[in-house]
């Protein structure tokens, strides 16, 4: 299990990740969710998925395409790595990130 630890703006968003199970929140709840759970922005997607422009199923698609990617990478820390990247894009501050519940390193 790994835990990843954001800022953005005024709010603080965590990820976990647990196998290929990838779980978020941020300051406002309490229960972590999944992608499926996650209101996308289209303008975040499109910017990501320039095809999904036009289509109605923008947000299914843009939740599969990140799961298909999720199951794609070999081990927790890749899929750790691909997080902090592709959230620092969007303007994400990785703050903090914990390891099998050790002592956090501060990033």
């Amino acid at each position: 299990m790994i835990g990843i630890v954001f800022e953005f703006a005024n709010q603080i968003a965590e990820v976990r990740i647990i196998e290929t199970n990838i779980y978020f929140r941020n300051s406002t709840y309490t229960q972590f969710g999944t992608i499926d759970q996650m209101k996308l922005d289209k303008n975040g997607v499109v910017k990501e998925f320039p095809d999904l422009k036009d289509n109605d199923a923008w947000e299914y698609i843009a939740r599969q395409r990140f799961k298909d990617k999720i199951n794609k990478l070999n081990s927790e820390d890749d899929r750790a790595d691909y997080i902090i990247k592709d959230l620092t894009k969007f303007g994400y501050i990785p703050k903090f990130k914990q390891k099998n519940g050790f002592r956090v390193q501060r990033l």
